[in-house]
């Protein structure tokens, strides 16, 4: 509540401080611009006269459209010893939520408030279904949303799919990088009871640890330095819907434990508030390492394991479905032919051939790249199977892998180091080849002392 007089101030506080959680109260408007800076408020009450004019509600209009320019979405009650129809009326339509003359009954102006803050809340309600629409929106125009293949592996995934969606269980998705684990999650939601919420995707290996709380948990305006406005976390964009855990055993166990208790309680507190949400979401989680080692050797919570898998899909690399090599490819080749506006039509047997006899380290991503590749390069209709002679090159000085060590460590290590030389060094570049992000990369190299 903003006014001069030092007594309307303290009457009010002491009225309303029974009724609501806190009570903030200024003499000098010119500390508005501070406060809105520092804070959110449910409901501001706002004197339309202070010591420059007592009578004509001008200062009151003026602080109105400046709190107003500054959150379009504030409730403002506006009052005034001064009043009269014309000013109430010009008060609504300048954005005023309602009009209280002075002195007040103190039952209606509990009552005026009470229905300012329902009004919003409902405005908090519109932007959280703003934000859930266009995160809906944004996941429709996703690329890909079906998975492609018939090979006998890949049906085994959709049986398990069908059997897992309609279900609210929790699910881990296993495979290594650039199978398709994302896809599958999506698959799952779009066959669930949840399908007409949202679904939304967290990369937990590209979210830093001093932002974790906040990207998932959201904050209130002022919780840290950077915090301009109250930010809604994943967790809570997700509710009704289904929330996506991508690359879930790059979490420190301390990070862990935070998930766990979400989990667990099934509600989170966002940054900078006392007061807990309820969250109602189904939990989809996705990784390419083998968890039960990293419990074995401390480095994941075994608690935290039974929470994720109550069901687990392992998802077949490539290279063990040769057969949808084809179907892949000829996907790609509509999708870049397009993009690119180049008149390829067509993958001769011959680089189909090539293409199924190579070994696919990368996956479905590392075949998207080659396809997109060749049609960059290729200059008839035709794509032969020279157009792939990189993919050989890219391996051939690997003699841990063509030798046949399938050490997952070493076979990692060398993708890396491969990479990384294509690419002159350039860790984006790399960790793009890779189906990797950047700080996922940096983690890998720390680890093989790279």
């Amino acid at each position: 509540m903003i006014d001069d007089d030092e007594d309307v101030l303290l009457a009010a506080k002491l009225l309303l401080k029974k009724q609501s959680h806190q009570v903030i109260i200024e003499k000098n408007p010119k500390k508005i611009p501070f406060l809105l800076n520092n804070d959110t408020y449910d409901v501001i009450l706002l004197d339309m006269n202070f010591s420059k004019d007592i009578t004509s509600g001008k200062e009151g209009f003026y602080w109105l459209n400046q709190i107003l320019e500054k959150d379009p979405s504030a409730v403002v009650i506006l009052i005034t010893a001064y009043g009269d129809v014309e000013m109430a009326v010009k008060a609504l339509k300048e954005g005023a939520t309602d009009f209280v003359l002075k002195p007040w009954q103190n039952e209606k102006l509990i009552a005026t408030i009470s229905t300012a803050i329902k009004l919003k809340e409902s405005y908090k309600e519109v932007d959280k279904l703003k934000k859930a629409k266009e995160l809906l929106e944004a996941e429709i125009n996703q690329p890909f949303k079906n998975i492609i293949g018939k090979s006998r592996a890949i049906r085994e995934v959709f049986s398990l799919i069908d059997k897992v969606a309609e279900t609210d269980a929790n699910v881990l998705i296993l495979g290594e990088n650039g199978t398709g684990k994302e896809l599958v999650a999506r698959a799952i939601h779009q066959r669930s009871k949840r399908k007409t919420n949202p679904f939304t995707s967290v990369d937990m290996g590209a979210i830093s640890e001093s932002l974790f709380e906040s990207e998932l948990f959201g904050h209130k305006k002022g919780a840290f330095t950077d915090a301009k406005e109250d930010k809604v976390g994943k967790f809570e964009l997700a509710n009704e819907g289904t929330l996506f855990l991508d690359e879930i055993g790059n979490l420190n166990t301390s990070l862990q434990s935070k998930i766990l208790s979400s989990l667990q309680n099934r509600e989170i507190t966002p940054l900078g508030s006392n007061e807990s949400k309820e969250i109602n979401m189904r939990l989809v989680s996705a990784t390419n390492m083998d968890l039960n080692d990293m419990v074995s050797s401390g480095t994941f919570r075994q608690d935290l394991l039974y929470r994720l898998n109550t069901v687990e899909i392992k998802i077949p690399a490539l290279r063990d479905r040769p057969e949808d090599i084809p179907l892949l490819a000829n996907h790609f080749l509509d999708k870049y032919a397009k993009k690119y506006r180049k008149n390829v039509n067509k993958i001769s047997s011959e680089a189909l051939d090539y293409l199924k006899r190579y070994d696919w380290p990368g996956n479905i991503r590392e075949l998207e790249h080659a396809i997109e590749r060749a049609i960059i390069m290729n200059d008839s209709e035709v794509i032969e199977a020279s157009y792939f002679s990189f993919l050989n090159t890219s391996n051939s000085s690997n003699d841990d892998i063509l030798s046949g060590d399938l050490n997952l460590d070493i076979v990692e290590k060398n993708a890396i180091k491969k990479a990384i030389s294509i690419h002159s060094g350039n860790i984006s570049k790399a960790a793009d080849e890779l189906g990797l992000t950047r700080a996922s990369l940096y983690r890998r190299l720390e680890k093989h002392g790279l």
